[in-house]
């Protein structure tokens, strides 16, 4: 028997209980009336627009409640929230720093704390740190709160007079507060548990890095109260972020091989092209870093901006010249670091140094850094990327230049010595604070994880592959560290 050619015509199901599962979908739709048609569908193609729309009219009644928004106002938070932009891009010029100066068998592990730190940094300020930083007095500046999380609300009085509005600030001050925790990740890098690190920035993010900053930057701050200067943070920011680190770096001790008959070894970076290239971004980024610290869009913008140039400059060019005195051929890591030590140095008065002063304090920053680290060789302490000597020892230099370059409180300009004594004093508290609250921590971790640093084999083979499983560049062929 020859079976039929032509199959028998099947009927299509009525109702869903007699669709397959490949069928309810089309039938649910001829069952909703006017989706059948191209019309139809075209205007439920129309459905996201008209949300859209309607999204759109509520920001604009919200908007109805303020007044015509004034070019003061636009300006201010414009600049602000490209300074902004500019300093998160320094997390960029951080990571390419650290990690062109350390080993390749550590490259993915710096990039990925360099990373993560931010995102760190953003949540924990946003949850309780710039409440901490900014809130009310609750006893006598040395403490301020004001609930978690901050208020967001634009009012009619901020358009009048200018005022930047909560949110462009706040990211501000967070990217700066990202700054801090960052500066911690050179001084430990190559052999700190990639885990107890994110809990210490997290922490130092969260709470100890808001309350010393509230000191000077909230206005009941009593440092502020007592008249100490640090515009941009050169204590505030970078030597704060230093002594934390350098406690971590006590406590963790040195790398395995950096020390051989009690005598310093060099371990050279695996790619000073990046170092360079993380120096640049760096040098850029400053220019939100500083000049941002305006808080607004005026004639001292520019002036900023040039003395964080000469700053740099002069750091630049006597940490080569230095290095060549010093060892005979100009060292590439040096002018980084004197760069870099500049910056630093400059940024606690880049708004009230002379353009020659401001060139000054950044040469001898740079002239600094050069001894700083060979300083800190021989003490025992293991900082793979000068990070102590650019952060710490170049924001205690800048932030006590102050009391000598200001035009209108320096010494040398004939002021006397109040402000010096102050800016002593800023740095004594900050250096202080900083060592006991991070000791505490970093002493806290250790006992709570079995120790901060990763154990000898792990450090050997490389915390790439000990802590992320994976290589930076894993089609090279790894050389002998």
């Amino acid at each position: 028997m020859i079976a039929s050619s032509h199959q028998p015509k099947i009927r299509p199901p009525r109702s869903l209980k007699e669709a397959s599962l490949l069928e309810a979908p089309s039938l649910l739709m001829r069952k909703i009336r006017g989706l059948s048609s191209r019309e139809g569908l075209t205007w439920l193609a129309c459905v996201p627009l008209a949300l859209f729309g309607l999204g759109v009219f509520n920001l604009s009644a919200h908007a109805a409640d303020l007044p015509e928004l004034t070019p003061a106002f636009l300006a201010n938070n414009l600049w602000l929230s490209i300074a902004a932009f500019l300093v998160i891009f320094m997390n960029a010029g951080f990571a390419m720093v650290e990690a062109g100066l350390c080993r390749q068998k550590n490259a993915v592990n710096i990039l990925a704390k360099n990373l993560i730190v931010f995102a760190l940094a953003v949540s924990a300020y946003w949850l309780i740190g710039y409440s901490l930083m900014y809130g009310d007095s609750i006893a006598g500046g040395w403490l301020h709160f004001k609930g978690l999380f901050f208020d967001p609300t634009v009012t009619p009085e901020m358009v009048k007079e200018g005022s930047l509005v909560p949110s462009v600030d706040f990211l501000f001050q967070a990217a700066f507060a990202g700054t801090a925790a960052t500066i911690v990740s050179g001084l430990v890098a190559e052999r700190i548990k990639f885990k107890e690190f994110v809990i210490f920035s997290l922490i130092l993010v969260g709470i100890i890095y808001p309350i010393a900053g509230s000191w000077k930057w909230n206005a009941n701050g009593w440092l502020n109260q007592l008249g100490f200067i640090d515009f941009a943070g050169s204590t505030l920011v970078h030597s704060v972020g230093a002594w934390a680190g350098v406690v971590g770096a006590m406590i963790l001790g040195p790398r395995i091989g950096k020390y051989v008959d009690s005598k310093p070894q060099a371990i050279p970076g695996h790619s000073l092209a990046l170092a360079t290239l993380g120096c640049l971004i760096l040098w850029l980024g400053w220019y939100g870093f500083n000049p941002g610290s305006q808080l607004a869009m005026d004639e001292m913008v520019p002036y900023i901006a040039v003395t964080t140039t000469l700053g740099a400059a002069g750091g630049g060019i006597a940490g080569t010249l230095i290095s060549q005195i010093h060892s005979g051929k100009p060292d590439l890591t040096m002018a980084i670091n004197g760069i870099l030590a500049g910056l630093v140095g400059v940024t606690a008065g880049c708004d009230g140094f002379p353009m020659w002063g401001a060139w000054v304090v950044g040469f001898i920053g740079g002239g600094l850094v050069v001894y700083a680290v060979s300083f800190i060789d021989s003490i025992g302490i293991d900082d793979p990327v000068g990070a102590f000597s650019v952060h710490g020892i170049g924001g205690i230099w800048g932030t006590l230049a102050v009391g000598l370059f200001n035009k209108d409180a320096g010494l040398l300009f004939g002021k006397g010595f109040n402000q010096l004594g102050l800016q002593f004093l800023g740095v004594f508290a900050y250096a202080v604070f900083t060592i006991v609250t991070a000791w505490i921590l970093w002493s806290i971790l250790g006992a709570l994880s079995g120790g901060i640093r990763v154990h000898e084999k792990e450090e050997m083979v490389g915390l790439d592959i000990s802590e992320h499983g994976m290589e930076a560049y894993p089609d090279f062929v790894a050389s002998s560290n």
